[in-house]
């Protein structure tokens, strides 16, 4: 017949067991969120990065999401969402709506910039960097919205 503490552990030793199972429920979530963090970062220098889209695609990019809203009844249409981190000033001058924001931006943000600057403000067409969250008070994400009423 078995002994007793084999049968039944002390509360100490119970309490070692579950202390190390917590411990390794901390590590695989540490791995888990380092791993996300490690991809968000990623992404964000991607979209950092010229497009490599020709200004030909571009055009006809542009195109194509203009007529898709106007024939869904619109007369502006959000054509990209992006975090505040790809400004050289993290925001700030889009968010004061200071002059020169606009030489704050990189990657594909400045790149739809030159496109609506090329093509679309001499058709009549307006453009609007805003931010749209503070997470914590401070600027989050930022949107672009062309729009063409009157």
């Amino acid at each position: 017949m078995p002994k007793i503490d084999d049968l039944i552990p002390s509360a100490k030793e119970i309490q070692k067991q579950a202390a190390l199972k917590e411990a390794q429920k901390a590590d695989g979530i540490a791995k888990r969120l380092a791993a996300a963090k490690a991809e968000k970062d990623a992404l964000i220098e991607n979209l950092g990065k010229p497009s490599g889209l020709s200004e030909e695609e571009k055009v006809q990019l542009a195109s194509t999401v203009i007529q898709r809203a106007v024939r869904n009844g619109l007369t502006e249409v959000q054509v990209y969402r992006f975090p505040h981190s790809l400004c050289s000033d993290r925001g700030r001058a889009i968010n004061q709506m200071e002059r020169g924001w606009e030489k704050t931006l990189n990657g594909i943000p400045k790149e739809i910039y030159q496109l609506w600057s090329d093509y679309l403000q001499p058709r009549g067409y307006r453009i609007r960097y805003q931010i749209v969250n503070f997470p914590g008070g401070m600027p989050g994400d930022i949107s672009i919205t062309i729009s063409w009423d009157g």
